[in-house]
């Protein structure tokens, strides 16, 4: 015990002591993160706070294996797994410390595969999810899906403690929560290389709170929720291997559920808006409560008492055993379910309409993407600008377009204007739109520009896609290449 203390008090006070340093020397580097569309501080704040987090845990971590006790013995038991966890962690650390130092940052996918990178070699060396004991007539075995199990794991919790980084304090707080019931339950279960893991994680997040808490005056960055995310799932992997109880896996999800669930559902939103699942976003459990008008301190004091609560009757797990334990498993996160419904970061029906449109456009796209297919094959076979006209009407047509205007100038100088109108009714002015697309060397006369009128069909965008396969076709298939001028089409029109 006096070496769990020792650890906890160590790294609490050298982070203490090496944070006022490193807010110094980011200000000297001028690392600082700056006011912005998705940001809710207005001026400049250091963001290299993952150093004084790093060394003071690491320091810690690293003097414990040269004791000669009964806990460096357990160390040195699983050395390897502690120096591959430890160094993939100090990897984690890296990517996201340039991260924080370059100006423009790295792309979301390099920081993704470093991720991936890092979690592969944890796996390599045996800290993976193979079984876990539900109760003691069901243990699931998962065999070779205990790897890309494992890698979403510790990827997810990566990713979802770098979201949560969003107000002051917020993810620091929400991961010494986590640090706090992983090391209860590894004291609880004889883990005591976990458990000076998580106290060491514990007290130099407890002494960077100081600086970190608002009104921040540093911020932890990526090199600090990525370096937290990392060795928090990795160790909890651990904790699960050692112990294959339920417990093991659900503590950490019910105590990260927030920020679990709202990337999840950040990812959901990114899907149904159709955007990329790297995108910056503004619509996170923390900003929803920001709209509900609280204040930077009172939004992270609610989620850190959410956080606590379901800490808390995660504790039970611990006490009970079989099916009771998946029963407050499942009671907690309908618990979570209903914190995040009554925020308004998720609606049913809203999602269940997004889903619906996400499958109309879809539906739309492909009827478009096939009709200019067909359109493709037909123009390949075009020799003369009559035929051409000819496919170009027909393009119009099955492409939803109301009107197209061609002016020409033939070889004998005199001036005409190609027209094709749509059978049937002549939409509303305001159902249309009317734009002019340019008719590059054109052999029949002088460059001019094509006149059209398209059909808005619902919505500006499938305008936009309607008109840029149409441009396509006409770019691929260019009327100076063909031979004659002699057009006789539906509809010709001669100018005075």
């Amino acid at each position: 015990m006096k070496t769990y203390l020792s650890v906890y008090l160590g790294s609490l006070f050298l982070a203490l002591a090496i944070t006022p340093v490193i807010i110094w020397f980011a200000r000297r580097l001028k690392a600082a993160d700056h006011p912005g569309v998705r940001t809710v501080h207005k001026k400049p704040i250091p963001r290299i706070g993952g150093v004084p987090i790093f060394l003071s845990m690491m320091c810690l971590t690293i003097g414990v294996l040269f004791l000669s006790n009964v806990i460096g013995d357990a160390f040195r038991t699983i050395l390897l797994k502690v120096i591959v966890l430890l160094s993939a962690a100090a990897c984690m650390f890296l990517v996201g410390l340039i991260d924080d130092i370059r100006t423009k940052g790295l792309r979301a996918r390099i920081k993704f595969l470093a991720q991936l990178a890092a979690a592969l070699v944890v796996c390599a060396v045996g800290i993976r999810i193979e079984l876990v004991a539900v109760a003691d007539w069901l243990t699931l075995d998962f065999g070779w899906f205990s790897w890309p199990l494992t890698l979403l794991w510790i990827v997810g919790i990566t990713n979802a403690i770098n979201l949560s980084d969003g107000l002051d304090g917020l993810a620091a707080g929400i991961s010494a929560v986590a640090c706090g019931v992983i090391a209860i339950f590894a004291v609880y279960s004889g883990q005591v290389v976990m458990a000076v893991l998580m106290l060491a994680l514990l007290g130099s997040l407890t002494g960077f709170l100081f600086f970190n808490f608002n009104p921040a005056k540093i911020f932890m960055g990526d090199s600090g929720s990525m370096f937290l995310g990392f060795t928090i799932a990795s160790s909890s992997v651990m904790c699960a291997t050692k112990s294959s109880a339920l417990v093991g896996l659900a503590l950490p999800v019910l105590v990260l559920g927030i920020p679990i669930f709202d990337t999840l559902f950040s990812m959901l939103r990114r899907f149904l808006e159709r955007r990329s699942m790297f995108a910056p976003d503004r619509s996170h459990f923390h900003h929803k409560l920001l709209d509900l008008g609280l204040k930077q301190r009172h939004a992270v004091i609610v989620i850190y008492a959410v956080t606590l609560l379901a800490a808390g009757l995660g504790m039970f797990m611990m006490v009970t055993r079989n099916i009771d334990s998946l029963v407050i498993f499942l009671c907690i996160l309908l618990l979570l379910l209903l914190v995040f419904r009554v925020v308004g970061s998720v609606r049913l029906r809203e999602t269940i309409a997004g889903l619906r449109e996400k499958y109309a456009v879809s539906r739309q796209i492909q009827e478009e993407v096939r009709s200019f297919e067909s359109l493709q094959l037909l123009f390949r076979r075009v020799q003369t600008l009559e035929q051409w006209w000819q496919a170009l009407c027909l393009a119009a047509d099955k492409m939803d377009f109301m009107s197209i205007k061609l002016p020409l100038t033939g070889s004998d100088k005199t001036p005409r204007v190609l027209t094709w109108q749509r059978d049937g009714n002549e939409a509303e002015p305001a159902e249309t739109v009317k734009m002019k697309i340019p008719i590059r060397e054109i052999k029949a006369g002088p460059g001019c520009s094509l006149e059209v009128d398209v059909n808005v069909n619902g919505s500006l965008e499938s305008v936009g896609r309607r008109t840029a396969l149409f441009s396509r076709l006409l770019d691929e298939h260019n009327i100076a290449a063909l031979s004659g001028d002699s057009v006789t089409p539906p509809s010709v029109t001669k100018e005075t």
